[in-house]
């Protein structure tokens, strides 16, 4: 339901910005501001957008929790959407998601709304490496036993399919 609202709205206001701005200054001077916030919005997300990607990276390496830096990318992709639609209110929006401080205010936000489940899963400890024994069993046992190999060209080794073979 709200996203038919904003489909509905943002273009009405847009329209209404066009008609406001372009009665006071002119025709020529609104399509150049509109030109210019465009390039002007492409160079600041480009620039934005490399700090925002070596922050996720920095955050991979450092083994920390990558989530809100790549909040903050997406808010400066969806930015850059913003700034490139035409218009004046798009454009306004979009150059408020591009300062952090507005950025942060807007994960702050969402991240009070959403309940984020962790678990985990195959990878490394988050607690860092530990030292495992190998004779050692989860429930805390010493397994220890002998073993000697048995060579290739055995006549002693099994014949047949068992899964242990590899003939």
């Amino acid at each position: 339901m709200w996203l038919l609202i904003a489909f509905i709205a943002v273009p009405m206001i847009e329209i209404a910005l066009f008609i406001q701005v372009g009665g006071f200054i002119g025709l020529w001077p609104t399509l150049l501001i509109v030109v210019l916030t465009a390039l002007a919005g492409t160079y600041l997300v480009r620039s934005q957008g490399q700090l925002a990607l070596s922050e996720v990276k920095t955050s991979f390496s450092d083994m920390r929790d990558p989530t809100e830096p790549l909040v903050h990318g997406a808010m400066i992709l969806f930015s850059g959407a913003l700034l490139l639609t035409p218009g004046f209110f798009t454009d306004a929006v979009g150059f408020a998601l591009l300062v952090p401080a507005v950025r942060k205010a807007v994960f702050k936000a969402i991240a009070a709304r959403v309940k984020v489940q962790r678990f985990g899963g195959p990878g490394p400890d988050p607690r860092g490496p530990q030292r495992v024994d190998p004779r050692v069993r989860n429930n805390g046992d010493i397994i220890d036993g002998e073993y000697s190999e048995v060579p290739k060209d055995s006549d002693d080794t099994p014949k047949g399919k068992s899964g242990w073979t590899r003939r």
